[in-house]
């Protein structure tokens, strides 16, 4: 037979689904696993967006979706929430594209402005999908490492020092998986000066911008002077709406950039569902008190867990100001990540992600979720102060 593709052999499977299919694996199998490695809220979709899927299903809303790049009224609803909720203006018929998630929404971006040899800058630590989509995408990915004994804090210095001739365009993600940090209006500053001195793309992932705590706000790079033309926004309904299963995204930017997504999408995916398109209408149109909900309570699991980790010696966690992730770490092992999230899984049945896993920079680290019940929470803190002695 024939040589497979060696550019897809090489690249690692997802380290964040490969614990998460592992510990569901055990829980099958009967062992009691606390799992706090995957991003999938524990909340249900909302009522009335379940039930705007099956009255677009009863209307015949089991087609290909006109025009497949998204229906007119979602088109619209994403055009009115930008403009209301990011301060970002666009034009519903060319400039958003609609994708079978807010992942596929990514590397549509990554595909429309790389050519063979392009780098990407990306933060580290990073999502770790974000390397092998560059690579997938023709580009070659560089880490720009943020040091976490500087809270994982983005400078201008820091970008330019990874900056070269072949530099195309910077990834960012704010909130932030896995560290949870919030970018403050400084270090999107610093994103701008560098992008517009280097004339950089910056694909700007705001998939948990909802998901902020304290009473902070959510700041949208593409609303900043100069960036609109250079940014390529992406979001969706998963995390904030409870929708993982539902893979619902989209892609925002410049209608030229917008337009290639489009083509691409058309002859890989083809569209994301009509019915889901329905549902994100509902979803985008109707009741949002229940994100606020499904926020507080995030928050509280986040201060509980924090106070409880901080309280075991041998542990250090950070409070974290977005998203559902905790990165803590356990500076009075001798193990490395991997062999730390082993020896949680072996020992205490708690599946976490090893922080290497993240890049380099999140050595030392493991994340947990906490989109998981507080009962679970509560359960695993105890399972830790037994075993990390041990450690």
């Amino acid at each position: 037979m024939k040589e497979t593709s060696r550019r897809i052999g090489n690249l690692p499977v997802s380290a964040t689904l490969a614990v998460a299919d592992k510990a569901k694996a055990l829980q099958a199998a009967g062992h009691d696993v606390i799992a706090l490695a995957g991003g999938d809220p524990d909340f249900d979709t909302p009522s009335h967006i379940s039930e705007a899927a099956f009255a677009a299903i009863r209307n015949g809303a089991t087609h290909y979706p006109a025009p497949m790049k998204g229906i007119p009224s979602l088109l619209e609803a994403i055009a009115n929430k930008m403009d209301q909720d990011n301060g970002i203006h666009i034009n519903p018929k060319s400039d958003v594209v609609v994708t079978p998630g807010a992942k596929w929404s990514l590397f549509l971006a990554l595909a429309a402005i790389l050519n063979p040899g392009d780098e990407v800058l990306y933060l580290e630590p990073v999502w770790v999908s974000y390397p092998p989509m560059i690579t997938l995408a023709g580009g070659i990915p560089v880490a720009v490492s943020l040091p976490s004994e500087d809270n994982f804090t983005i400078t201008a210095d820091r970008l330019r020092a990874k900056i070269t001739p072949n530099t195309k365009a910077l990834m960012m993600n704010t909130p932030s998986n896995p560290t949870g940090r919030v970018l403050t209006q400084a270090e999107l500053d610093a994103i701008a000066e560098v992008a517009l001195e280097a004339d950089l793309y910056v694909i700007a992932d705001e998939i948990y911008e909802k998901l902020v705590f304290d009473g902070r706000k959510h700041l949208s790079l593409a609303a900043m002077p100069g960036m609109a033309e250079r940014t390529l926004t992406i979001n969706g309904l998963s995390k904030a709406y409870a929708m993982t299963g539902w893979r619902m995204g989209w892609l925002v930017g410049p209608a030229s950039i917008v337009k290639m997504a489009a083509k691409m999408n058309g002859q890989t995916v083809s569209s994301a569902a009509n019915f889901t398109m329905h549902a994100a209408v509902a979803a985008l149109t109707g009741p949002q008190d229940f994100i606020g909900v499904m926020r507080d309570s995030y928050q509280a699991r986040r201060d509980y867990m924090v106070n409880a980790l901080n309280a075991i010696d041998g542990v250090e966690c950070r409070s974290i100001e977005g998203a559902f992730y905790l990165f803590p770490r356990f500076p009075n092992s001798k193990k490395n990540s991997l062999e730390l999230a082993d020896a949680l899984l072996d020992q205490a049945g708690i599946a976490g992600v090893p922080g290497i896993a993240f890049g380099a920079s999140g050595e030392g680290h493991v994340r947990f979720s906490i989109a998981t019940a507080m009962a679970d929470l509560e359960r695993a803190v105890a399972r830790i102060v037994d075993v990390v002695p041990n450690l």
